[in-house]
């Protein structure tokens, strides 16, 4: 058993490394789609395209004494310029594996390889979601569009997480990330000679004024107990030197536990907005654009992925410091909406080579989670693995 548990991790560190080296944009993941595919007929394991440049493997598709589950790995990328200088740094210029998808995609593919040598243990079906366009494109929406969970009963997903403790799990009941959204703010002015503002109708001071404005939302309209974000992350007023221009554009994203705050708050920067903007003279257009839900546990999911990790990895393994919800999100909300299941975060931070956030372009997924994951995936399915020689 040691010898295909060491083979099955080396091939996909390598695997990782590869993926890594040749990163693909949300529904852009062809090379990544076709390498999956190539991995998964290797392995004797039947796959059917989902949504494009998805796929779903199927072990054991017979069983019926156990519940069907499935295991969900993203595939995507992000447009950033890697600054790693790792020897699989990114090829594609402008795109890069800043998330740890490549790792995610990677552990799914260890685990699809231990679970159909060990195929006989398995009393029940199961699925593994290859799932492009996590960042922002919807990709879980439309897998379950094009069938991933049909006949499915539970599932089960995670994500890397340098802010956590190596081999450290997040894993609460109910809510466990933030949904979120974005807004533009399109402010239209009277442009003219900056030498004469009395003339003009200054877009760039109004965006100024709301996005100072736009913060007290969170600090004096909502209670302090809730959970949410609100960041202006770009002013956009192109002009020159001695212009003063004739628009401006706001943007920024919001993070929020809830539909019914994220309509509160899409609510309130709209009128704050418009008050302000006229209270300078300007027009304010705003566009608002919720994007995906919180991510929800199912109690008795949840429970029982806390329960495997910890009898594979010691009781003090689970991550009680670090506060919930977490305010990034997550397109694994669809699926919970639409089954049981579960999602953890689990640490990766080992050093400061793995401290780097996420999204960052000196980012690196950690390949020690590669078998770590692998292990909670195969006994989440009931098959044995091979004890951790060094507890996390």
């Amino acid at each position: 058993m040691s010898d295909v548990w060491q083979d099955t991790i080396t091939t996909a560190e390598t695997i990782r490394r590869e993926l890594h080296a040749h990163p693909e944009m949300g529904w852009q993941e062809h090379r990544t789609a076709e390498r999956v595919r190539e991995i998964l007929s290797h392995l004797n394991i039947p796959w059917r395209c989902c949504a494009g440049t998805g796929t779903v493997g199927i072990i054991n598709p017979k069983g019926t004494t156990a519940p069907h589950i499935a295991l969900r790995g993203d595939m995507d990328a992000l447009p950033l310029h890697e600054a790693t200088l790792k020897v699989w740094s990114s090829m594609n210029e402008g795109c890069m594996h800043a998330c740890g998808h490549d790792g995610h995609t990677a552990t799914l593919l260890a685990t699809a390889k231990w679970l159909k040598y060990h195929e006989a243990q398995l009393k029940g079906p199961v699925s593994l979601v290859f799932q492009p366009a996590e960042e922002g494109g919807h990709g879980a929406r439309e897998m379950i569009k094009d069938g991933a969970l049909d006949g499915v009963d539970e599932i089960y997903g995670w994500h890397n997480w340098p802010a956590i403790a190596f081999g450290q799990m997040l894993c609460p009941d109910a809510l466990v990330m933030c949904g979120n959204g974005t807004f533009k703010i399109t402010l239209h002015g009277q442009g003219g000679h900056a030498s004469q503002p009395e003339l003009c109708r200054d877009p760039v001071l109004a965006a100024s004024a709301i996005t100072l404005n736009l913060q007290q939302i969170i600090s004096r309209r909502l209670a302090p107990q809730q959970a949410a974000v609100i960041s202006v992350t770009s002013i956009e007023a192109p002009s020159a030197p001695t212009v003063i221009p004739q628009n401006a554009v706001v943007g920024g994203s919001i993070r929020v536990p809830d539909r019914k705050t994220r309509d509160e708050i899409y609510r309130l920067i709209t009128e704050i907005s418009q008050q302000t903007a006229a209270s300078y003279g300007v027009v304010a257009e705003v566009e608002n654009f919720p994007r995906y839900d919180a991510t929800i546990n199912h109690t008795l999911q949840a429970t029982n992925m806390r329960r495997l990790w910890q009898n594979i990895n010691g009781a003090d393994s689970l991550d009680f410091i670090t506060p919930t919800p977490i305010m990034a999100s997550e397109d694994f909300s669809y699926y919970l909406q639409h089954i049981p299941g579960a999602f953890a975060l689990i640490g990766s931070d080992d050093g400061p080579e793995h401290q780097v956030p996420c999204h960052s372009p000196y980012y690196d997924f950690n390949d020690r989670l590669i078998p770590a994951v692998t292990r909670l995936f195969s006994r989440l399915v009931g098959v044995g693995v091979p004890v951790p020689e060094e507890l996390p």
